[in-house]
């Protein structure tokens, strides 16, 4: 049984950028933030990494046991070295996200690390989710929500998370709960890290595209931007999540293009996602705030800056972490499912009512 107040809380998150495991511990109720903990950053080998990609989209099999088990050693190394902690909120790595047809895999054994770590864990957030009719994603908007409030905001803001996908949300902060009508909408705005960090570990065997730079010395190709911009994603109304490889052309898009111009067109594209979603939103937010891996790109986030009527500033203006703020995240999601809580509502994943998601499995001894 947990205790009742604020509790220690360690969330862990495996983006689709596929770089490492973030863990974070967060001391929460749930409902508001206390105090920003200790965080770690455990990398991915070249090996495991392959491991990882090699389980894409698929639904089981040898390649997805074997990415599980990387999955589970990472998260179990970097998470016992984590004390006093009361609660653990483990995502796992997605690897396979179709909530048309009501599906989502997140791999990784809960309660396989709740006996290796001798703490409860709560994981499997988002099938419930899906089961109801809901995207499954995004699930930080709530802890989205909280920030909002713990940095003292008082008119609309948005998170921007650029991680493999990139995900917005738009808060009124002025709302008493994030399940509240009008408080959060909330949806996956199109690739972001993903295609241009594959292009960069096919073409030149780096995992990204430092700062930018090599997106900063090339010309955007305006004729695959226009042609990937009339997607018919971009025209669909929120709440909407994409998969990791939901735009797997735009590699082949780009395949005729330096490595230079390669980038800047993929980075572009990445921006321009993230302009065209905020035409969904109720209005012009008094600030995008910027989290994940993205916002070390300088490239992309002059791109956002400059197609956007609103000041975009990475996370860390605002006080906050960027690097583990989705781990974070998780941490407080774990604490609302361990305390039946809501974890989505219709404005953030499409599903019919707010609704609580999550797995809770307790070690044996």
């Amino acid at each position: 049984m947990l205790k009742s107040g604020a509790i220690r809380a360690l969330g862990a998150m495996s983006g689709t950028s596929l770089d490492g495991v973030d863990a974070a511990v967060l001391v929460t109720d749930g409902v508001t933030i206390t105090e920003f903990g200790p965080a770690d950053f455990r990398p991915y080998s070249k090996e495991e990494s392959a491991v990882l990609r090699a389980a894409l989209g698929k639904w089981g099999g040898a390649e997805v046991e074997a990415a599980a088990e990387v999955i589970e050693t990472a998260h179990a190394q970097i998470l016992s070295g984590f004390e006093d902690v009361d609660l653990v909120g483990f995502h796992g790595q997605t690897v396979a996200h179709d909530p048309a047809n009501r599906g989502t895999l997140q791999i990784g054994d809960g309660a396989l690390l709740a006996e290796v770590l001798e703490r409860p864990v709560v994981w499997d957030f988002r099938s419930n989710d899906v089961k109801l009719g809901g995207q499954g994603a995004p699930l930080a908007p709530f802890y989205h929500f909280a920030l909002a409030k713990f940095i003292g905001a008082t008119a609309p803001v948005a998170f921007l998370n650029l991680g493999g996908v990139g995900n917005i949300t738009w808060v009124d902060p002025t709302k008493a709960k994030p399940e509240d009508a009008g408080a959060l909408i909330a949806f996956d705005t199109g690739p972001a890290n993903a295609p241009i960090n594959d292009l960069m570990v096919k073409r030149l065997g780096v995992d990204r595209d430092e700062n930018g730079d090599l997106a900063a010395k090339g010309n955007v190709d305006e004729d695959i931007l226009n042609r990937f911009l009339d997607h018919r994603y971009f025209y669909k109304i929120p709440p909407k999540s994409l998969d990791r490889d939901d735009f797997a052309a735009l590699a082949t898009e780009v395949n005729s293009l330096s490595d230079a111009d390669a980038a800047a067109t993929l980075t572009a594209c990445a921006a321009m996602a993230v302009v065209r979603g905020m035409e969904h939103c109720p209005s012009m937010p008094e600030k995008l705030l910027v989290t994940g891996g993205g916002r070390h790109n300088a490239t992309l986030m002059a791109m956002l800056a400059a197609g956007l009527d609103c000041e975009v500033a990475p996370v860390e203006d605002a006080g906050l972490d960027g690097d583990v703020l989705e781990a974070q995240a998780f941490a407080f999601l774990a604490v609302r499912v361990a305390r039946g809580l809501p974890t989505s509502c219709p404005s953030t994943t499409g599903v019919g009512a707010a609704v609580g998601g999550g797995t809770v499995s307790h070690p044996l001894r």
